[in-house]
């Protein structure tokens, strides 16, 4: 990295600007552009998520200090709060979102599996929703219940990586399992769903892809066993039975055998009852890929500790896209940088330093490395004595 660089240029150097530039030519989003490009509201943009700005008024005052560094840190010749606002609101999402993606897929390609301990060779993916709870007086559009508004993030999450694969935004109004037709579905896959998206119909759909689910069950269950397997109880499987579905609307949806695996979790006191289509894994297994669930759940406290996606900067929903995808930007630019350059710390370490660093010019990599005190010698000087008198 050449050291005449701020750091916030370092690390927009790991961005594919001409990956942006297709996106932004086929949408036209440079349309009557005089100075204020998409790439400089992507900077501005990605700057805001890095430095933790509140809102756009304090995201402006934050930019106006280094207004002669505008050029250098690729803002273009001058950025305006109107410039800013009209932009996020006019100029289509689908630049950010179909940007973010390519992120994803190269964050994906580039980060190593670290705390999967099963040996599956195939993708596991959890699938979820957050809500982001809104004003509704001044989201009129994202209305939730009769004085909440909100929205809604869908995500499927790759458990090995730690980086969504999918992220899709909607009215919270929206209900969870309607996601479901959304996703394509990976043959040999794996999907780890909550009990909230027990539609029969739709997880008939993901084994007719070849693909295998995992999912609590409801307490109404009808469920008729066909025969048991072996169980050793002190795994802390109680019971682990192949059967079909009861009942006349339910046994149409779902035609075909499934399995049911009641595990108790001595660390928690609590008993689950697990429905899956496969028949292969232990039943352990099959508890422990559950468990794996709660990564979604951690990446959803992440990003709304760590990134600006509680507070927007916009209130149409042109604009509350284009920072939420912004943010997952940020969210996978840090795990590239990470790889690349082989830094040995957390995804929130390195978000951190580079929020209080973005101005300086020391070589990122440097910034980023661990330095071990300890290991510094002093030099072994011949020193004075002070005599008193």
């Amino acid at each position: 990295m050449n050291q005449g660089k701020y750091v916030f240029n370092q690390l927009t150097d790991f961005l594919p600007q001409r990956v942006l530039d297709r996106l932004v030519e086929k949408y036209n989003g440079n349309k009557y552009v005089k100075f204020f490009s998409c790439w400089n509201q992507l900077s501005c943009m990605l700057f805001g998520q890095l430095s933790g700005r509140e809102s756009l008024r304090d995201l402006m005052i934050g930019l106006e200090a280094h207004k002669s560094k505008f050029y250098h840190l690729g803002f273009g010749k001058n950025v305006t709060r109107s410039n800013l606002a009209k932009a996020n609101e006019k100029r289509n999402y689908r630049i950010f979102e179909e940007f973010a993606y390519h992120l994803i897929h190269e964050a994906r390609r580039v980060t190593v599996t670290r705390d999967f301990d099963l040996n599956i060779k195939s993708n596991v993916y959890a699938f979820d929703s957050s809500i982001i709870d809104l004003c509704l007086s001044v989201f009129w559009w994202a209305e939730f219940r009769k004085t909440k508004g909100g929205v809604k993030i869908h995500t499927l999450f790759d458990v090995k990586t730690s980086i969504p694969s999918c992220i899709h935004i909607t009215k919270a109004s929206v209900h969870d399992v309607n996601a479901l037709d959304l996703l394509k579905y990976e043959s040999g896959g794996y999907y780890i769903l909550d009990r909230g998206y027990t539609d029969f119909e739709r997880l008939y759909k993901i084994h007719l892809h070849s693909a295998y689910f995992v999912t609590r069950t409801k307490s109404n269950l009808r469920f008729k066993r066909m025969y048991s397997g072996k169980v050793e109880k002190k795994s802390g499987v109680l019971s682990d039975q192949i059967g079909r579905l009861e009942g006349f609307y339910t046994s149409k949806s779902y035609p075909d055998k499934l399995r049911r695996i009641k595990y108790y979790d001595e660390e928690n006191k609590r008993t689950f009852m697990f429905l899956t289509n496969n028949l292969e894994l232990k039943a352990q297994e099959i508890a422990l890929l559950y468990k794996y669930r709660w990564k979604v759940e951690l990446f959803f406290k992440w990003i709304k500790q760590h990134l600006k996606i509680k507070s927007f900067w916009g209130t149409t929903p042109n604009a509350v896209k284009i920072q939420i995808y912004s943010a997952i930007i940020v969210y996978c630019l840090v795990s590239i940088v990470g790889y690349k350059l082989k830094i040995d710390r957390s995804s929130y370490e390195i978000l951190q330093i580079l929020n209080i660093s973005l101005f300086d010019k020391t070589p990122i990599k440097e910034l980023l490395t661990n330095q071990d005190d300890q290991d510094v010698k002093e030099l072994d000087c011949i020193q004075l004595k002070i005599n008193y008198i």
